[in-house]
C-alpha cells in the first residue's frame, strides 16, 4: 500500500533503559552507616515513535520514556541513535524527543492531517516498530472520535480520544495512526481488552498533538529565550494563536490571528522552522512579515533572556542552584532557584523575599530551572497571584543552619 511505503521511514522503535535503586530499609541503613552504595537494577522497555521534522524531532507517549535514563531510537532501515527527551506533558501523554545525529544529517518526517479531517468509518492504519525489526502495521476503521479511556484506572486529561478497531500491538504505543494518504491523524496510546476478547485501540487525536507541539515549539522552551507568543502547529497558514502581555512579541505589535509570512526574509514551513529561524538571530531585531486583514505589515521583535521575564513579572533575579549551596540545605543542584537580587519596592520585595532565599516551587510546580519558572509566569497578567514555595535559612549556631519551607504569595506586575 502506497501510504505504508510513504510513512514507514518516519516510524521508529524506542528502547529505554531505566535504573532504579533499592528502597529496602537494610540497604538504606548500610548506605547511611557504612557508605555502601544502594543496589541498582536496570529495566528495559520498548515503544514506538514518529519523526515530525527532518532534523530529528520525534513524538512518542510520555509513558514510553517516563523515568528513562537512556533512550535509543532505531529506524526502519536499521540505523540506531541515542535520543534526548526535551519536553513531556504527563497529562496529555505526549513527549518530544530529538535524535542525537551528526551535523547536517536529515530524516524523513511525517506530514500532519488537518485537525478537522477525520471521518467516522474511514480506513486507518496503526503503525509501530515495537521490536526494531522493520515495523508493524494493522488496519481498521475510525470507530469514534469521542472516547475517554482510563489507563491503570486513571483517566488522562485528553477530552476526545480516537477509537479504532485497528489492533495496537504490544510496543506500538507512541506510534502513528495515519489515514490512507499517509498523514498523521493520531498518536497511538493503548489497547483496551474487552470481555468478549476483542481489543479496541485508542489514539491521541491530531488536534491534541498539534496543541502540544504549539506549546513545545516556542523559543522559551527550545532556546531559553523570551518571545511571548504562541503559534499554531500543523498544516495550513502559520497563525499567531496567543500574544502574552508585556512580552517582546506584544511590544513589537504582534497580534492574535496574525499570519506569519516571512521570518528574516525566509518563508517558514511550520512552527518548527519558525522557531529555528527566530532563535538564530536573537541578539538583533527579528523582522517578521505578517498578514493582517488582507494587508502585509512588518514588525521587529528582539528575543530576551528568560531572566528578564522573571525580573519584569516579579522584580527578582534568580539563578539556578549550584551543588555547594544545595548541599547546605539538603537539596541537590537543580532542585531550586537561588534569589540573587531583589528589586527595591518590587513585587517580590513587598512579599518579603530576600537575597539568599531558595525558590523550590511556583504554583505547585517544581522550580527546576529557569525555563520551568518562566513557563509558569509567561501567561500571567498584571495583578495575578503567584504562589512561591521558599526555603528560608537561619543560622542557629556555628555550623548549624535551620532550613524550612515557607509559602509566599506574590502579585505580578
Amino acid at each position: 500500500m502506497a501510504a505504508i511505503e510513504l510513512v514507514m521511514p518516519s516510524v521508529v522503535n524506542i528502547a529505554t533503559e531505566t535504573i532504579t535503586q533499592s528502597h529496602e530499609w537494610y540497604d538504606q541503613m548500610r548506605q547511611h552507616f557504612y557508605g555502601v552504595p544502594l543496589p541498582q537494577s536496570k529495566s528495559i522497555s520498548l515503544g514506538s515513535g514518529v519523526i515530525i521534522d527532518e532534523e530529528g524531532y520525534l513524538l512518542t507517549n510520555f509513558h514510553v520514556v517516563n523515568g528513562a535514563h537512556r533512550i535509543q531510537v532505531k529506524l526502519w532501515d536499521g540505523r540506531e541513535y541515542n535520543a534526548e527527551l526535551l519536553i513531556e506533558t504527563p497529562g496529555s501523554d505526549v513527549a518530544l524527543l530529538r535524535i542525537t545525529a551528526k551535523p547536517g544529517e536529515r530524516f524523513t518526517a511525517m506530514k500532519f492531517a488537518h485537525d478537522d479531517d477525520l471521518l467516522l468509518g474511514e480506513t486507518v492504519l496503526a503503525l509501530g516498530n515495537p521490536f526494531g525489526l522493520g515495523g508493524s502495521v494493522t488496519k481498521g476503521i475510525l470507530s469514534s472520535k469521542n472516547r475517554r479511556p482510563a489507563i491503570s484506572g486513571r483517566p488522562l486529561s485528553i477530552e476526545d480520544w480516537l477509537e479504532t478497531d485497528a489492533a495496537i500491538n504490544p510496543g506500538n504505543s507512541g506510534g502513528p495512526l495515519v489515514n490512507l494518504r499517509g498523514e498523521l491523524i493520531g498518536l497511538n496510546v493503548a489497547v483496551s481488552q474487552q470481555e468478549e476478547g476483542m481489543g479496541l485501540g485508542f489514539s491521541i487525536p491530531i488536534k491534541q498533538v498539534s496543541a502540544a507541539l504549539s506549546h513545545f515549539f516556542r523559543p522559551e522552551f527550545a532556546d531559553s529565550l523570551w518571545f511571548g507568543a504562541q503559534m499554531k502547529a500543523g498544516p495550513g497558514p502559520l497563525l499567531v494563536t496567543a500574544v502574552y502581555p508585556g512580552s517582546p512579541a506584544a511590544q513589537a505589535g504582534l497580534r492574535e490571528n496574525d499570519q506569519v509570512v516571512l521570518v528574516n526574509g525566509q518563508a517558514p514551513t511550520g512552527v518548527i522552522s519558525f522557531n529555528r529561524w527566530l532563535a538564530k538571530t536573537n541578539s538583533v531585531d527579528n523582522r517578521l512579515v505578517v498578514s493582517r486583514g488582507g494587508e502585509r505589515l512588518t514588525v521587529s521583535v528582539r528575543l530576551l533572556p528568560l531572566a528578564d521575564l522573571v525580573r519584569q513579572k516579579l522584580g527578582v533575579t534568580l539563578r539556578e542552584l549550584d551543588a555547594t549551596t544545595a548541599s547546605r540545605v539538603g537539596l541537590t543542584a537543580g532542585d531550586a532557584m537561588l534569589v540573587e537580587e531583589v528589586e527595591r519596592d518590587g513585587p517580590a520585595a513587598r512579599a518579603g523575599l530576600q537575597k539568599g532565599n531558595l525558590v523550590t516551587a511556583l504554583d505547585g510546580q517544581a522550580a527546576r530551572g529557569m525555563r520551568l519558572v518562566a513557563d509558569g509566569l509567561l501567561e500571567k497578567k498584571k495583578g495575578d497571584s503567584v504562589q512561591l514555595l521558599l526555603v528560608s535559612r537561619r543560622q542557629l549556631a556555628p555550623g548549624y543552619v535551620e532550613a524550612r519551607q515557607v509559602p509566599v504569595e506574590v502579585k505580578t506586575r
